[in-house]
């Protein structure tokens, strides 16, 4: 049995419908439902069963290891937003990092084969503008904010149980996702349902940060083809070789939807802001043969779509 936590939330869904396409193995699905989750977009199949379970439980936890005894952990499973780690940084100390070790100790209790933990380049800290350096698996940890500290140390202790207690792990590192399931207060649904209003969407400086973008089934194919391929005890940047700057993304929605870029306002700079983010996964597609698909602009369109059609 594999167990996905996470699994009603923005990657976590798009993970297990992509799941119903390339394996017919039993799939236990876990989420406390926060704001940023939405059961509806869990699969209605027999392969799946959802079950409610606070990862900052651990009681909790060890109860559902020890009765459903999973072999295969896809740890999708944070708090998220940036925004919100600034003003309480808690929830994210308490979800990303305790509810981590939580899970980490109860899959020592039943053996087993592998711990995914899912992450996300932020640990890496920030890229100037105008430089050509880009993150590579070697690049050192540089948190700049709440959310990407808490995930940086849930990325060390992943670590240190397979070195200390022996565990099996994997970690992948991906870049921005974007697609559909994705919570209004992200950048391209935010842009959405307020262009919808007409109502402008306020940017940090203006919206010149750069981001690479990364098509959310793209990046859901990377872990497969990693799972697929027995790959242990490794670490891989899962990157979509889409760099934008976030005002760009906000004028080709605004231009896909024929309104108006006034509806692009700026605000000052958030504190612990990155500049830039660039991924290398070369080491991905070296090993696997895994590259994006999908291109930002049919991505795009294909999410608008999916948002409008809603």
């Amino acid at each position: 049995m594999l167990l996905v936590t996470g699994g009603a939330g923005f990657i976590g869904s798009n993970f297990l419908h992509y799941l119903r396409k390339v394996t017919d193995e039993k799939v236990l699905v876990v989420d406390n439902l926060t704001y940023a989750a939405d059961l509806r977009f869990v699969p209605e199949d027999p392969q799946f069963e959802f079950l409610w379970c606070d990862i900052t439980n651990e009681k909790h936890v060890n109860h559902v290891f020890k009765k459903y005894k999973p072999k295969k952990i896809f740890h999708f499973a944070a708090e998220s937003h940036v925004d919100n780690s600034i003003k309480n940084y808690r929830p994210f100390l308490e979800a990303n990092v305790v509810g981590t070790i939580n899970l980490l100790n109860a899959s020592l209790l039943v053996d087993v084969d592998k711990f995914h933990h899912i992450s996300t380049d932020e640990v890496y800290g920030s890229l100037e503008l105008d430089s050509e350096d880009i993150f590579t698996e070697q690049t050192p940890y540089d948190p700049k904010n709440p959310y990407s500290a808490s995930k940086a140390a849930s990325d060390h202790f992943v670590v240190t149980w397979h070195n200390t207690y022996g565990l099996p792990y994997l970690i992948t590192n991906c870049s921005n996702n974007y697609g559909y399931h994705q919570h209004v207060e992200k950048l391209i649904p935010k842009v959405i349902f307020r262009a919808l209003k007409n109502e402008v969407t306020y940017m940090y400086g203006g919206g010149h940060q750069i981001r690479d973008w990364l098509w959310v089934e793209d990046h859901c194919r990377a872990i497969w083809m990693l799972e697929e391929q027995g790959i242990l005890n490794d670490r891989f940047n899962i990157g979509g070789d889409c760099e934008l700057p976030n005002r760009t993304v906000a004028e080709e929605i605004l231009t896909y939807m024929g309104k108006s870029f006034e509806l692009i306002g700026v605000s000052d700079e958030r504190p612990g802001q990155d500049l830039r983010y660039g991924m290398s996964f070369d080491k991905l597609k070296r090993r696997t043969g895994w590259e994006p698909l999908m291109s930002f602009d049919d991505g795009l369109r294909k999410t608008i779509d999916w948002y409008l059609a809603r």
